[in-house]
Protein backbone atom coordinates (compact mmCIF):
# COMPACT_ATOMS: atom_id res chain seq x y z
CA UNK A 1 0.00 0.00 0.00
CA UNK A 2 1.08 3.23 -0.92
CA UNK A 3 1.89 6.09 1.56
CA UNK A 4 1.50 9.90 2.04
CA UNK A 5 5.23 9.88 1.35
CA UNK A 6 5.33 7.51 -1.84
CA UNK A 7 2.31 9.47 -3.67
CA UNK A 8 3.48 10.07 -7.66
CA UNK A 9 3.80 13.82 -8.21
CA UNK A 10 0.59 13.92 -10.17
CA UNK A 11 -1.18 12.86 -6.76
CA UNK A 12 0.36 15.46 -4.43
CA UNK A 13 -0.72 18.09 -6.94
CA UNK A 14 -4.00 16.76 -6.61
CA UNK A 15 -3.40 16.51 -2.87
CA UNK A 16 -2.49 20.84 -2.89
CA UNK A 17 -5.46 21.19 -4.70
CA UNK A 18 -7.62 20.26 -1.81
CA UNK A 19 -6.17 22.85 0.20
CA UNK A 20 -8.02 26.19 0.39
CA UNK A 21 -7.30 27.80 -3.03
CA UNK A 22 -6.31 31.55 -1.44
CA UNK A 23 -3.55 29.31 0.60
CA UNK A 24 0.08 30.23 -0.53
CA UNK A 25 2.17 27.77 1.06
CA UNK A 26 5.80 30.09 -0.28
CA UNK A 27 4.37 33.03 1.31
CA UNK A 28 3.54 31.22 4.36
CA UNK A 29 7.02 29.64 4.80
CA UNK A 30 8.13 32.89 4.89
CA UNK A 31 5.84 34.22 7.24
CA UNK A 32 6.18 31.22 10.03
CA UNK A 33 10.41 31.38 9.19
CA UNK A 34 9.84 28.13 8.12
CA UNK A 35 12.15 29.20 5.04
CA UNK A 36 14.41 31.99 4.97
CA UNK A 37 17.00 31.05 2.33
CA UNK A 38 16.41 28.64 -0.33
CA UNK A 39 19.38 26.62 -0.42
CA UNK A 40 18.14 23.63 0.77
CA UNK A 41 14.08 23.23 0.06
CA UNK A 42 12.97 25.53 -2.79
CA UNK A 43 9.52 26.11 -1.65
CA UNK A 44 6.48 25.59 0.57
CA UNK A 45 5.10 22.78 -1.09
CA UNK A 46 8.15 20.90 -0.64
CA UNK A 47 8.66 21.51 3.09
CA UNK A 48 4.55 19.93 3.45
CA UNK A 49 5.74 17.12 1.32
CA UNK A 50 9.03 16.67 3.65
CA UNK A 51 6.70 17.05 7.15
CA UNK A 52 3.58 14.91 5.76
CA UNK A 53 6.78 12.07 4.58
CA UNK A 54 8.15 12.33 8.11
CA UNK A 55 4.79 12.27 9.58
CA UNK A 56 1.92 9.76 8.14
CA UNK A 57 3.78 9.14 5.54
CA UNK A 58 5.53 6.77 8.70
CA UNK A 59 9.31 7.33 7.56
CA UNK A 60 12.25 7.68 9.92
CA UNK A 61 14.58 10.58 9.10
CA UNK A 62 17.05 8.52 7.26
CA UNK A 63 14.38 7.51 5.29
CA UNK A 64 12.98 10.34 5.09
CA UNK A 65 16.57 12.28 3.39
CA UNK A 66 17.35 9.06 1.31
CA UNK A 67 13.78 9.67 -0.38
CA UNK A 68 14.05 13.30 -0.69
CA UNK A 69 17.54 13.30 -2.11
CA UNK A 70 16.49 10.15 -3.95
CA UNK A 71 13.45 12.45 -5.32
CA UNK A 72 15.87 15.47 -6.22
CA UNK A 73 13.90 17.48 -3.70
CA UNK A 74 17.04 18.41 -1.30
CA UNK A 75 20.61 17.01 -0.27
CA UNK A 76 19.60 16.23 3.26
CA UNK A 77 21.15 14.37 5.73
CA UNK A 78 18.65 12.94 9.09
CA UNK A 79 20.25 15.42 11.09
CA UNK A 80 19.49 17.93 8.24
CA UNK A 81 15.89 16.63 8.24
CA UNK A 82 15.38 16.97 11.77
CA UNK A 83 16.68 20.65 11.98
CA UNK A 84 14.74 22.03 9.24
CA UNK A 85 11.19 20.29 10.44
CA UNK A 86 11.84 21.83 13.76
CA UNK A 87 12.40 24.61 12.66
CA UNK A 88 9.39 24.93 10.46
CA UNK A 89 6.64 23.87 13.48
CA UNK A 90 4.85 27.06 13.22
CA UNK A 91 4.48 26.20 9.17
CA UNK A 92 2.64 22.94 9.63
CA UNK A 93 0.41 24.51 12.44
CA UNK A 94 -0.61 27.37 9.94
CA UNK A 95 -1.57 25.42 7.21
CA UNK A 96 -3.72 23.32 9.55
CA UNK A 97 -5.42 26.55 10.48
CA UNK A 98 -6.22 28.02 7.19
CA UNK A 99 -7.86 24.56 6.08
CA UNK A 100 -9.85 24.85 9.76
CA UNK A 101 -10.83 28.66 8.77
CA UNK A 102 -12.00 27.77 4.79
CA UNK A 103 -14.14 25.21 6.23
CA UNK A 104 -18.05 25.98 6.24
CA UNK A 105 -20.31 24.81 8.48
CA UNK A 106 -22.22 21.76 7.96
CA UNK A 107 -26.31 21.36 7.51
CA UNK A 108 -28.83 21.66 10.30
CA UNK A 109 -29.31 18.72 12.18
CA UNK A 110 -32.57 17.94 13.80
CA UNK A 111 -33.51 21.40 14.67
CA UNK A 112 -33.64 24.01 11.88
CA UNK A 113 -31.36 26.62 11.90
CA UNK A 114 -28.95 24.72 14.32
CA UNK A 115 -25.52 23.56 13.65
CA UNK A 116 -24.58 20.85 16.35
CA UNK A 117 -21.13 20.24 17.09
CA UNK A 118 -19.37 17.83 19.65
CA UNK A 119 -16.34 18.51 21.63
CA UNK A 120 -13.64 16.36 23.17
CA UNK A 121 -10.28 15.67 23.59
CA UNK A 122 -7.82 12.96 22.83
CA UNK A 123 -4.70 12.16 25.05
CA UNK A 124 -1.70 11.14 23.19
CA UNK A 125 1.29 9.46 24.74
CA UNK A 126 5.14 9.80 23.31
CA UNK A 127 7.31 6.35 22.89
CA UNK A 128 7.69 4.74 26.34
CA UNK A 129 6.27 7.10 27.90
CA UNK A 130 3.69 6.11 30.90
CA UNK A 131 1.18 8.74 31.15
CA UNK A 132 -0.47 11.85 28.82
CA UNK A 133 2.36 13.74 26.74
CA UNK A 134 0.27 15.61 24.62
CA UNK A 135 -3.60 16.06 23.79
CA UNK A 136 -5.63 17.06 20.84
CA UNK A 137 -8.66 19.28 21.24
CA UNK A 138 -11.34 19.11 18.54
CA UNK A 139 -14.59 20.32 17.51
CA UNK A 140 -16.57 18.15 15.13
CA UNK A 141 -19.24 19.52 13.12
CA UNK A 142 -21.91 17.03 12.93
CA UNK A 143 -23.71 18.42 9.48
CA UNK A 144 -20.85 17.98 7.71
CA UNK A 145 -18.97 15.49 9.58
CA UNK A 146 -15.93 16.46 10.03
CA UNK A 147 -13.41 18.59 12.45
CA UNK A 148 -14.45 22.69 12.56
CA UNK A 149 -11.56 22.93 15.26
CA UNK A 150 -8.48 21.32 16.34
CA UNK A 151 -5.90 22.62 18.91
CA UNK A 152 -3.03 20.72 20.02
CA UNK A 153 -1.95 21.20 23.76
CA UNK A 154 1.14 19.36 25.93
CA UNK A 155 -0.68 17.32 28.67
CA UNK A 156 -1.09 20.32 31.01
CA UNK A 157 -3.84 22.08 28.29
CA UNK A 158 -7.46 21.40 30.18
CA UNK A 159 -10.51 20.72 28.22
CA UNK A 160 -12.79 23.55 27.88
CA UNK A 161 -16.10 23.60 26.08
CA UNK A 162 -15.28 27.23 24.65
CA UNK A 163 -11.92 26.41 22.79
CA UNK A 164 -12.75 26.66 19.30
CA UNK A 165 -15.21 29.69 18.43
CA UNK A 166 -18.21 29.42 19.08
CA UNK A 167 -20.83 31.06 15.61
CA UNK A 168 -24.74 31.90 15.98
CA UNK A 169 -26.70 28.99 15.89
CA UNK A 170 -24.59 26.42 17.16
CA UNK A 171 -24.96 24.00 19.99
CA UNK A 172 -22.18 22.49 21.90
CA UNK A 173 -22.60 19.03 22.73
CA UNK A 174 -19.94 17.71 25.68
CA UNK A 175 -19.19 14.96 28.12
CA UNK A 176 -18.33 15.31 31.76
CA UNK A 177 -15.52 16.83 31.49
CA UNK A 178 -16.89 20.13 29.72
CA UNK A 179 -19.48 20.73 33.10
CA UNK A 180 -17.01 23.70 33.93
CA UNK A 181 -19.08 26.80 35.15
CA UNK A 182 -16.63 29.31 33.86
CA UNK A 183 -15.86 27.91 30.93
CA UNK A 184 -19.53 27.21 30.11
CA UNK A 185 -20.07 30.99 30.93
CA UNK A 186 -17.53 32.01 28.70
CA UNK A 187 -18.75 30.36 25.77
CA UNK A 188 -21.83 31.84 26.24
CA UNK A 189 -20.73 35.50 26.62
CA UNK A 190 -18.27 34.73 23.31
CA UNK A 191 -21.43 34.10 21.68
CA UNK A 192 -23.40 36.68 22.74
CA UNK A 193 -25.50 33.66 23.68
CA UNK A 194 -26.29 33.24 19.81
CA UNK A 195 -24.63 29.55 20.80
CA UNK A 196 -25.67 27.09 23.13
CA UNK A 197 -24.92 23.53 25.11
CA UNK A 198 -25.45 20.44 25.93
CA UNK A 199 -23.37 18.74 28.83
CA UNK A 200 -23.69 15.63 30.21
CA UNK A 201 -23.10 16.48 34.10
CA UNK A 202 -21.52 14.29 37.39
CA UNK A 203 -23.64 14.63 40.62
CA UNK A 204 -21.20 17.31 41.70
CA UNK A 205 -19.89 19.08 39.15
CA UNK A 206 -21.50 22.41 40.42
CA UNK A 207 -22.51 24.52 42.74
CA UNK A 208 -25.65 24.97 42.35
CA UNK A 209 -28.93 27.22 43.56
CA UNK A 210 -32.99 27.24 43.23
CA UNK A 211 -33.17 30.60 40.56
CA UNK A 212 -34.27 32.19 44.53
CA UNK A 213 -30.87 32.09 45.61
CA UNK A 214 -31.32 29.27 47.68
CA UNK A 215 -29.55 25.90 47.95
CA UNK A 216 -29.66 23.42 45.39
CA UNK A 217 -28.86 19.63 46.50
CA UNK A 218 -28.83 17.49 43.43
CA UNK A 219 -28.52 14.30 44.93
CA UNK A 220 -31.33 15.00 47.58
CA UNK A 221 -33.85 16.19 44.28
CA UNK A 222 -32.68 12.78 42.58
CA UNK A 223 -34.52 11.00 45.73
CA UNK A 224 -37.74 12.90 45.22
CA UNK A 225 -38.16 11.53 41.44
CA UNK A 226 -40.69 8.79 40.58
CA UNK A 227 -39.43 5.69 39.70
CA UNK A 228 -39.97 6.20 35.52
CA UNK A 229 -37.81 6.48 32.71
CA UNK A 230 -39.89 9.34 31.89
CA UNK A 231 -37.27 12.92 31.88
CA UNK A 232 -37.45 15.11 34.67
CA UNK A 233 -36.73 18.86 34.15
CA UNK A 234 -35.79 21.19 36.79
CA UNK A 235 -34.35 25.06 36.48
CA UNK A 236 -31.15 25.93 38.81
CA UNK A 237 -28.41 28.34 38.22
CA UNK A 238 -24.72 27.43 38.53
CA UNK A 239 -23.06 30.13 40.92
CA UNK A 240 -19.46 31.63 39.33
CA UNK A 241 -17.28 34.12 40.93
CA UNK A 242 -18.45 36.16 44.53
CA UNK A 243 -18.76 39.47 41.77
CA UNK A 244 -20.59 37.49 38.77
CA UNK A 245 -23.60 36.56 37.71
CA UNK A 246 -24.81 32.87 38.50
CA UNK A 247 -25.03 30.71 35.34
CA UNK A 248 -28.45 29.25 34.24
CA UNK A 249 -29.14 26.18 33.76
CA UNK A 250 -31.67 23.83 32.60
CA UNK A 251 -31.02 20.15 33.85
CA UNK A 252 -32.69 16.82 32.41
CA UNK A 253 -32.37 14.23 34.56
CA UNK A 254 -33.56 10.25 33.36
CA UNK A 255 -33.42 7.20 34.87
CA UNK A 256 -31.29 4.17 33.40
CA UNK A 257 -32.42 0.86 32.72
CA UNK A 258 -31.45 -1.44 35.98
CA UNK A 259 -29.07 -3.24 33.45
CA UNK A 260 -27.21 0.41 32.54
CA UNK A 261 -27.06 0.89 36.56
CA UNK A 262 -25.43 -2.19 37.53
CA UNK A 263 -23.03 -2.10 34.88
CA UNK A 264 -22.34 2.01 35.98
CA UNK A 265 -21.66 0.95 39.25
CA UNK A 266 -19.51 -2.09 38.39
CA UNK A 267 -17.10 0.20 36.65
CA UNK A 268 -17.00 2.59 39.31
CA UNK A 269 -16.37 0.32 42.39
CA UNK A 270 -13.51 -0.87 40.01
CA UNK A 271 -11.88 2.16 39.04
CA UNK A 272 -11.80 3.49 43.27
CA UNK A 273 -10.54 -0.10 44.09
CA UNK A 274 -7.83 0.73 41.67
CA UNK A 275 -7.09 3.93 42.81
CA UNK A 276 -7.30 2.37 46.29
CA UNK A 277 -10.04 5.20 47.08
CA UNK A 278 -13.80 4.57 48.97
CA UNK A 279 -16.02 5.29 46.92
CA UNK A 280 -18.55 7.78 47.67
CA UNK A 281 -22.05 6.34 48.28
CA UNK A 282 -23.96 9.58 46.08
CA UNK A 283 -21.87 8.26 43.31
CA UNK A 284 -23.75 4.94 43.65
CA UNK A 285 -26.63 6.35 43.65
CA UNK A 286 -25.91 9.27 40.90
CA UNK A 287 -25.46 6.30 38.28
CA UNK A 288 -28.98 5.52 38.27
CA UNK A 289 -29.45 8.45 36.09
CA UNK A 290 -28.36 10.35 33.50
CA UNK A 291 -27.91 14.05 33.55
CA UNK A 292 -27.30 16.48 31.40
CA UNK A 293 -27.15 20.34 31.68
CA UNK A 294 -28.45 22.45 28.68
CA UNK A 295 -28.80 26.46 28.27
CA UNK A 296 -31.59 25.53 25.39
CA UNK A 297 -35.22 26.78 26.72
CA UNK A 298 -37.98 24.35 26.90
CA UNK A 299 -39.91 25.58 24.33
CA UNK A 300 -38.99 24.13 20.95
CA UNK A 301 -36.33 21.78 22.70
CA UNK A 302 -38.23 18.79 24.28
CA UNK A 303 -36.32 16.87 26.98
CA UNK A 304 -36.16 13.77 25.03
CA UNK A 305 -34.84 15.36 21.79
CA UNK A 306 -32.26 17.43 23.73
CA UNK A 307 -31.20 13.84 25.50
CA UNK A 308 -31.67 12.07 21.50
CA UNK A 309 -29.16 15.00 20.53
CA UNK A 310 -26.82 14.76 23.23
CA UNK A 311 -26.26 10.76 22.28
CA UNK A 312 -24.68 11.78 18.80
CA UNK A 313 -21.58 12.97 20.97
CA UNK A 314 -20.12 9.38 20.18
CA UNK A 315 -19.49 10.29 16.92
CA UNK A 316 -16.89 12.52 18.02
CA UNK A 317 -15.38 9.58 19.52
CA UNK A 318 -15.21 7.40 16.30
CA UNK A 319 -13.05 10.26 14.98
CA UNK A 320 -10.93 10.16 16.89
CA UNK A 321 -10.74 6.21 17.04
CA UNK A 322 -9.78 7.06 13.28
CA UNK A 323 -6.56 9.44 13.97
CA UNK A 324 -5.65 6.47 15.92
CA UNK A 325 -6.58 3.04 14.24
CA UNK A 326 -5.84 4.85 10.50
CA UNK A 327 -3.39 7.23 10.92
CA UNK A 328 -1.60 6.13 13.89
CA UNK A 329 -1.15 9.86 15.61
CA UNK A 330 -0.94 7.95 18.82
CA UNK A 331 2.25 5.95 17.34
CA UNK A 332 4.58 9.29 17.66
CA UNK A 333 8.01 8.38 17.44
CA UNK A 334 9.83 11.43 18.63
CA UNK A 335 10.89 12.43 22.22
CA UNK A 336 11.52 16.87 21.79
CA UNK A 337 8.42 19.23 22.07
CA UNK A 338 9.14 20.52 18.21
CA UNK A 339 9.90 17.69 17.29
CA UNK A 340 6.80 15.78 18.25
CA UNK A 341 4.94 19.45 17.40
CA UNK A 342 5.88 19.18 14.04
CA UNK A 343 4.82 15.28 13.95
CA UNK A 344 1.01 15.48 15.37
CA UNK A 345 0.45 18.66 13.19
CA UNK A 346 1.60 16.31 10.00
CA UNK A 347 -0.87 14.35 11.04
CA UNK A 348 -3.75 16.58 12.12
CA UNK A 349 -3.37 18.14 8.79
CA UNK A 350 -3.81 14.71 6.90
CA UNK A 351 -6.96 14.45 9.18
CA UNK A 352 -8.67 17.60 7.30
CA UNK A 353 -7.67 16.22 3.89
CA UNK A 354 -9.75 12.92 4.63
CA UNK A 355 -12.65 14.87 5.97
CA UNK A 356 -12.73 16.36 2.50
CA UNK A 357 -12.54 13.02 0.97
CA UNK A 358 -15.21 11.73 3.12
CA UNK A 359 -17.46 14.32 2.35
CA UNK A 360 -17.30 13.67 -1.80
CA UNK A 361 -17.78 10.57 -1.57
CA UNK A 362 -20.84 11.18 1.16
CA UNK A 363 -22.06 13.99 -1.42
CA UNK A 364 -22.32 10.85 -4.84
CA UNK A 365 -22.88 7.45 -2.60
CA UNK A 366 -26.72 6.63 -3.00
Amino acid sequence: MQNTASLPAGQFEELLRRLPPDLDLDNLARETGAIERKRVLADGAVLLRLSLARGPGGMSLSETAAWATALGFAEMSDPGVKYRLDKAVEFPEAVMNRQLAAKSAGASVRWAGRILRACDGTCIRERGSQSTDWRVHAVYDLGRGGFSHLELSDKHGAEAIDRGAPIPGEIRIGDRNFARTASLHRFRQQSAKQADFIVRVGWNAFNLRWPDGSDFDLITHLGTLPADTVPHEVMVQARLGPLDPALPLRLIIQRKTPEATEATRKKLQAEASRKQKTLDPRSLLAAEYIIVATSLPIEGYPAEEVLAVYRLRWLIELAFKRLKSLLHIDAIPTRTERASRSWLYSHLITALLCDDVSQEFLDVSP
